[in-house]
C-alpha cells in the first residue's frame, strides 16, 4: 500500500474518514449535546452551592451564585427572542413561489367555479 493514501483525512476537509458509519445510537444528537452540557454545569452549580460548610464560598459569592441558573434561563430568553426576530426580519421573499402559489390558487378557483362552487 501506498502508506494510508486515501484513509484518515478526507480530501483536505480536515475531518476523519471512518471504515463504518456510526450507528444512530451512536452519533449524539444536538439534543444530547446540549444535555450533556447542562448536566456539567448543573454539576458545577451544585458543587459550588451546596458545598459543605467548609469549602463554601464568601457570601457575596454566594449571593450572586445562588440565584444564577434563573439569570442564565431569562439571559437565554433573551437570546433566543432576539434570534428569532432577527430571523423573522431577515427572512427572504420568495416572490416566484408567491407568483406560482397565485397562479395555483386561481386555477383551482376556477375550476371549483366551473364546478359550480360560489365564493
Amino acid at each position: 500500500r501506498s502508506g494510508g493514501a486515501g484513509r484518515g483525512l478526507a480530501a483536505g476537509r480536515g475531518s476523519v474518514r471512518l471504515s463504518r458509519p456510526l450507528s444512530p445510537q451512536a452519533a449524539m444528537t444536538k439534543l444530547g449535546q446540549w444535555l450533556c452540557g447542562l448536566a456539567l454545569l448543573g454539576s458545577a452549580w451544585a458543587a459550588l452551592a451546596l458545598a459543605p460548610p467548609g469549602l463554601r464560598p464568601p457570601a457575596p459569592y454566594r449571593q450572586a451564585l445562588l440565584p444564577l441558573p434563573v439569570y442564565l434561563l431569562v439571559a437565554f430568553g433573551c437570546y433566543s427572542l432576539a434570534t428569532v426576530g432577527y430571523r423573522l426580519a431577515t427572512f427572504n421573499d420568495c416572490e416566484e413561489a408567491a407568483a406560482e402559489l397565485q397562479e395555483h390558487i386561481g386555477a383551482a378557483r376556477a375550476d371549483l367555479r366551473r364546478r359550480g362552487l360560489r365564493f
